[in-house]
């Protein structure tokens, strides 16, 4: 039983960097056709093989690190960022989690939560005034908006019954919860985009003034495994907002697996899409987005959801 749940651990693994790695070219190949230009097209046919050759590059270049830096820290910071990018996707039902537990939701978004360490440990770690002002950004933005999250999901959980992954998808069997709760769908995908450092929310990656952000002094196979991190993030934003509001109805597991994919790659695209169309926001504007406008609305919303089956059950019986 212990070498079956190796073989599926590590399944799942692979799995995930090659998605992760042809999401890079499918990155490149839309930014690019955007812009008007050629993209990745050298590296085997049509530039199919380009993430590999670029995965290759990163990890056989030299590991270098500052004279200066905490090399203990400065070493586990990307290692850790990925094993918890990994545990993230043991929870999701694709259609059977890896780890069937209870509260599964909740232990999801513990892990991500934790990722703000590894964050603020490289940036520490590097002993640059650039880094640290980076990993500043992403500590304040990632915590921030995860007040959001929780929120949204707490809106959620009252719809559905519980904090279990399972429970949402027997609830979405006649229709989405992005139908019922459509302002809440869209404040989590773009709290989604602010909580993966992503554009228009890529603060802590101001190239005008940070260079590169928290992760400025990395190179080689460390800052590989913080942008395989990164990817990892997003693909399991996207595949938790397909089965929080869009969820694969069909129950034969191939169905459900390609249903879940299809859903997962469109959204991934609008993180894409976005990217390749807005500008940068200002620091103070994405805080105020958060503290002035998505915060009182979700807490009218949680107020909302709680009193409706209070309402429901103080209502007469039908004669």
């Amino acid at each position: 039983m212990k070498t079956l749940q190796l073989m599926n651990l590590l399944t799942m693994i692979i799995t995930i960097l090659v998605a992760i790695a042809f999401l890079t070219l499918m990155e490149r190949k839309i930014i690019s056709s955007t812009q008007q230009r050629k993209g990745p097209n050298m590296v085997g046919p049509k530039g199919l093989l380009q993430p590999v050759a670029d995965g290759v590059k990163l990890f056989v270049k030299e590991p270098i690190h500052p004279t200066l830096s905490s090399k203990t820290m400065f070493v586990l910071s990307p290692m850790l960022a990925l094993t918890l990018a990994m545990l993230m996707w043991t929870t999701i039902p694709t259609p059977h989690p890896l780890m069937n537990i209870n509260l599964g939701l909740l232990l999801l978004m513990a892990l991500s939560s934790m990722t703000v360490y590894t964050t603020m440990w490289s940036g520490w770690a590097s002993n640059s005034k650039y880094a640290l002002i980076g990993a500043l950004r992403a500590i304040a933005q990632t915590i921030s908006y995860e007040v959001t999250l929780g929120l949204i999901l707490m809106c959620m959980a009252s719809q559905t019954g519980g904090y279990t992954l399972q429970l949402f998808l027997e609830t979405q069997e006649k229709t989405w919860l992005a139908l019922t709760s459509c302002p809440l769908a869209m404040m989590w995908f773009v709290s989604t985009l602010a909580e993966t450092n992503r554009t228009p929310f890529d603060l802590t990656e101001g190239e005008s003034e940070l260079v590169s952000g928290f992760n400025v002094e990395y190179a080689s196979g460390m800052f590989a495994m913080f942008f395989l991190a990164e990817y990892s993030n997003i693909l399991i934003m996207n595949t938790l907002s397909v089965i929080l509001f869009f969820s694969p109805a069909p129950y034969e597991p191939y169905m459900f697996t390609m249903n879940l994919k299809m859903k997962t790659t469109i959204l991934t695209m609008g993180f894409i899409w976005i990217r390749t169309t807005y500008p940068r926001f200002r620091y103070d504007q994405l805080m105020h987005l958060l503290w002035k406008q998505f915060l009182p609305a979700t807490l009218a919303f949680c107020l909302l959801y709680t009193m409706m089956p209070l309402s429901i059950m103080s209502l007469p019986p039908q004669p």
